[in-house]
């Protein structure tokens, strides 16, 4: 019998993500997404909603962007698989098990801030400035970060001029 395990999150980060290593060195960092679910009751025709929350581990260096780009209320798409955890209760000697998603991909979903600078832990005023690397410096006659010149080389896309389109 052929099986298929196979999840799409789309939601907002619950807590800001820590990264962690293992003892052979890879990354490994568990958040929690709130998705959200509206509809409207048919007998009340009042519009309801019902939040779910999950939790995703992230492994690598997926879970090392997890850990600088996102933070607490930043929307995020995740797709990844379904894992059951079990185990014994310590203290009860229950029986437990959790469902989580083991995060595969991960795509963060809002840009730049209304001010131009990467949406994030707080503005680049308040972080502390980059190490040098070759070919990022601070551009003296500009007064642009680096980071606002990485945002600016990725490319848009075509225009919607430019997109074929078969209709269906």
């Amino acid at each position: 019998m052929a099986s298929f395990n196979r999840v799409i999150l789309l939601g907002n980060v619950t807590r800001d993500p820590e990264v962690r290593y293992t003892t052979g060195g890879t990354a490994v960092t568990e958040l929690g997404i709130a998705v959200n679910r509206y509809w409207t009751d048919k007998g009340s025709n009042e519009r309801k909603e019902e939040t779910t929350f999950v939790d995703v581990t992230l492994w690598g260096r997926t879970a090392e962007v997890a850990g600088e780009y996102l933070a607490k209320g930043r929307p995020v798409l995740i797709e990844g698989r379904l894992q059951l955890d079990q185990w014994e209760d310590r203290e009860s000697g229950q029986k437990r098990s959790k469902l989580r998603v083991v995060g595969e991909t991960l795509q963060l979903l809002s840009g730049r801030s209304e001010g131009g600078e990467p949406q994030g832990r707080g503005s680049s005023a308040s972080k502390p400035a980059p190490p040098s690397r070759g070919g990022f410096q601070d551009s003296p006659s500009t007064g642009r970060t680096p980071d606002q010149d990485f945002y600016d080389d990725i490319p848009s896309g075509p225009s919607e001029d430019e997109v074929p389109f078969w209709g269906l």
